[in-house]
């Protein structure tokens, strides 16, 4: 009983040890930010402030730098030994003027959905994993986006993610957002598909299609725990989970952006003459309802 006691203490004096913790504040109001992603670079470890502008990763700060990135706020890099305190740039929007129509609402398409539908689950940590809509000229009859869908997982009740929509930039990555502020959404507990309407912000399907994404959010209310003993070892270890899970989809496609380690990061096929350009992916089962 007394080595068993010993291990766990052990294993907890090292966590402590190796955790990097602080805060991050807007630079201007002082006000904390919430749900800030945050990685440590070149490494795939993350997560995310609390509502508090709170957060806590847990790896050595020795020699590493962490990346914070959010919408409306510059993106910053800074030695983890100097986080006790963040502040954050807001980003000034130039809005350029626009004539702004409103949908009617007459009509509805579902675009995304797949002919084989195989779904499957992962805990993806703060990755920012996307789908993209290619464009279509039939898409001129239903140009704006009313809803957008997500296929989640949860066995906890409101937990929380955010949902992102990107442009394509010139090099074809997911380019600026659409929206100027954090599209943040509960989903239901239990396997569901979970609908978010979207009339409110007037976005129209761009020509060269769009990058919808979601992002987990590693905070306390998003959390369980579980104490797990090794049989073997005697060693007792606390095992965390976040929801909700994204169910994906196993799709053909020519590429695949995920952000990660501060940077988005993009997969294809790898050069064989004998293959086709196309690779199998695993893709979010994210969905838009467009209409006029």
């Amino acid at each position: 009983m007394k080595e068993k006691i010993f291990l766990i203490l052990f294993f907890a004096g090292f966590s402590l040890m190796a955790q990097i913790k602080g805060v991050v504040k807007d630079s201007l109001t002082g006000k904390p930010i919430p749900y800030v992603n945050i990685w440590v670079e070149n490494e795939n470890i993350g997560s995310t402030s609390e509502e508090n502008g709170m957060f806590l990763i847990n790896s050595h700060p020795k020699n590493k730098k962490l990346i914070f990135s959010t919408l409306g706020y510059e993106k910053k890099i800074i030695k983890a030994s100097g986080v006790s305190e963040v502040n954050l740039i807001p980003i000034a929007y130039s809005l350029d003027e626009v004539v702004i129509s409103k949908s009617i609402g007459t009509k509805e398409v579902e675009i995304g959905k797949t002919n084989s539908e195989i779904f499957q689950s992962f805990d993806n940590g703060p990755r920012i994993d996307t789908k993209f809509f290619p464009y279509f000229p039939a898409y001129k009859r239903t140009k704006y986006l009313k809803q957008v869908s997500i296929y989640t997982d949860s066995r906890i009740e409101n937990a929380i993610i955010k949902i992102h929509f990107y442009t394509v930039d010139s090099n074809g990555f997911p380019g600026e957002e659409f929206l100027d502020k954090d599209f943040v959404v509960m989903v239901k507990k239990g396997t569901i598909t979970n609908r978010f309407d979207l009339t409110e912000f007037n976005l129209t399907m761009p020509e060269k299609g769009i990058f919808v994404g979601f992002e987990k959010l590693m905070i306390e209310k998003n959390k369980t725990e579980k104490t797990i003993t090794d049989l073997n070892t005697n060693i007792t270890q606390t095992q965390r989970t976040y929801f909700p899970f994204v169910l994906y989809n196993y799709v053909e496609r020519e590429f695949l952006y995920t952000f990660s380690g501060g940077k988005w990061n993009r997969k294809t096929k790898e050069n064989n003459s004998d293959s086709p350009d196309k690779m199998m992916i695993n893709e979010p089962v994210i969905n838009l309802i467009l209409t006029n």
